[in-house]
């Protein structure tokens, strides 16, 4: 237990300024729901535009934000730009918060 004390003791203003801006990517639910779209697989911009019935240039936006975080990747083939999430831990902690939501709603 010493040991994870530690390691909170040691947190640089600058690391937890990075842990801000990477929850801040969460801090909007249209990004919420693009990531949770990301975290079961790639997904062209149509794709978002289409299940989160919302306008190109709102998509667009909100992914141009996630780029800029570096949550996201893109490739594109053809006319399609299709992204993914850049890392796994993004996938792992929207899950994590997912199952810690329903537990709270189990309990009340």
């Amino acid at each position: 237990m010493t040991t994870v004390r530690a390691e909170i003791d040691t947190l640089t203003l600058d690391q937890a300024r990075l842990i801000a801006r990477f929850f801040q990517a969460l801090a909007d639910p249209t990004r919420v729901r693009m990531v949770k779209m990301l975290a079961d697989g790639q997904c062209c911009v149509s794709d978002l535009v289409e299940a989160l019935d919302m306008d190109q240039s709102a998509i667009s936006h909100q992914l141009k934000y996630l780029r800029e975080q570096g949550l996201v990747s893109w490739s594109k083939h053809g006319r399609h730009v299709y992204y993914t999430l850049s890392d796994a831990h993004l996938r792992e902690i929207l899950l994590s918060s997912i199952a810690h939501l329903d537990c709270q709603g189990e309990q009340a």
